[in-house]
């Protein structure tokens, strides 16, 4: 990779060791390359479900323990989940939830994790005298007019609903009380509500709405709240594939967030969800949000990496950090879109500094073959992305740089003719108005 043929041989391999580890032609006499070979990479070991459970609440911790067993293939793993599972629908009113945690588990926890039918039987029997309740009280509000009440009847109703996995019921009844909001606050906390659900539904078309709902009160906004917001919408843009969106809103939320919005979202899957899309003076350099790669430090690693041109360890952190991430519940289904897009990045980074590229060199930076990496640039020169012509015979990529003092002289001469058009426009309307052509022509109309 040199921009002359007759670069000294240590000049160039100082220049191919971008990232290049574990490589046995790769000079081993340099410090820096000998700090980076002995600092640790994270290791590939099984999630720890206890410490991943503890980052959560409320519903989406007993959904992930649920996804993390219907996905993951370790079966030890996958009784951990359950087994968690199991003991936190016990301590809620979910008995459709549960049941079906029970018939997962399929006795292979023993009899301490079977249905237990008189339990059921005792939570549905307390959820109908509760909606009972609540429904009598709902009406005496309606009777006597008074909207703070029909509002909390409402809410109330939205919360029971939700505790008992209606969510369906429970987004009506949360979105009923905008009609009965008499102040900012109001308005903040039936989006919230209207988002949480949605969340949990899948429906992030509502999430976009309410964020934007929320977003139109913000005197009522509080920074813990405007982190939930943020946190909301870039959920919502992760699942629309809006993945730089996604990662602008997440770098965007400040440490005000901390766990207030565990029923969610854990600031380690912050993290996770920004990527190596965004500027680097917006992700390295941002002191809010260095704050969030203080908890994950392997991603703080990969970033510094990629914009260090250290390639072969950035992508290293990324296959490992990949079967956690496999298990995340919002993430999952875009893992590969976005290592795809990550690769595609650093090759396009890697090449453009260069006139030639030494695609064997290259191969060895990325950790592939020469074939696989040569298919690789063909798909990117196939899609524009790179400018260059690969010379299969002799395995080296030619940038085709355009020729800069044409493009300069063509700017010139367009630059020319658009201030010629002008001029002329403004000739013809002088000539127009000194002509009175306009009023003329209205006179004879």
């Amino acid at each position: 990779m040199d921009g002359e043929d007759d670069a000294p041989k240590s000049l160039m391999e100082e220049m191919y060791a971008n990232g290049i580890e574990g490589v046995d032609d790769a000079p081993s006499s340099s410090t820096s390359t000998t700090i980076r070979k002995n600092r640790p990479i994270i290791s590939g070991e099984q999630l720890d479900i206890e410490a991943y459970a503890a980052l959560y609440s409320g519903r989406t911790k007993i959904m992930r323990l649920i996804f993390l067993a219907d996905h993951c293939d370790n079966s030890g793993m996958q009784l951990e989940a359950l087994r968690m599972a199991y003991d936190e629908l016990k301590k809620g009113e979910n008995t459709q939830l549960f049941r079906e945690v029970v018939q997962k588990i399929d006795g292979r926890l023993g009899p301490n994790y079977s249905t237990d039918a008189t339990w059921c039987a005792k939570v549905d029997g307390k959820a109908d005298q509760r909606k009972d309740k609540l429904e009598s009280e709902l009406n005496a509000y309606r009777t006597n007019l008074i909207k703070e009440s029909i509002r909390m009847g409402y809410n109330d109703f939205g919360d029971f609903y939700y505790a008992h996995g209606a969510l369906g019921d429970a987004f009506k009844s949360y979105v009923r009380t905008r009609d009965y909001c008499t102040t900012s606050k109001h308005i903040i906390q039936m989006c919230l509500s209207a988002i949480l659900v949605s969340i949990e539904m899948g429906q992030f078309a509502h999430v976009t709405s309410y964020v934007s709902k929320a977003e139109q009160t913000p005197e009522a906004l509080d920074p813990p709240t405007i982190a939930k917001l943020r946190c909301a919408a870039g959920l919502a843009h992760l699942e629309a594939k809006k993945y730089k969106l996604a990662a602008r809103k997440f770098l965007e939320v400040g440490p005000e967030l901390g766990n207030s919005y565990s029923e969610v979202i854990a600031p380690q899957d912050i993290s996770y969800s920004s990527n190596a899309f965004t500027l680097q003076n917006k992700v390295i350099d941002n002191i809010n949000f260095r704050n969030f790669l203080e908890l994950v430090p392997e991603v703080r690693e990969l970033i510094n990496d990629f914009y260090s041109s250290h390639y072969a360890s950035c992508l290293e952190y990324l296959g490992n950090l990949k079967s956690n991430l496999m298990l995340d519940i919002h993430i999952h289904d875009h893992v590969e879109t976005l290592y795809d897009q990550i690769r595609s990045k650093a090759l396009i980074q890697y090449t453009h500094p260069f006139v030639s590229v030494d695609m064997r060199m290259m191969a060895d930076a990325f950790k592939t073959s020469v074939a696989g990496l040569e298919k690789e640039l063909e798909s990117l020169i196939t899609d524009n992305q790179i400018q260059a012509r690969i010379d299969s015979h002799n395995k080296i990529l030619y940038a085709r740089h355009a020729d800069q003092r044409n493009a300069t002289f063509q700017r010139v001469l367009q630059t020319g003719n658009e201030f010629d058009w002008d001029v002329r426009a403004m000739l013809l309307r002088a000539n127009l108005l000194k002509h009175e052509y306009n009023l003329r022509a209205s006179r004879k109309i």
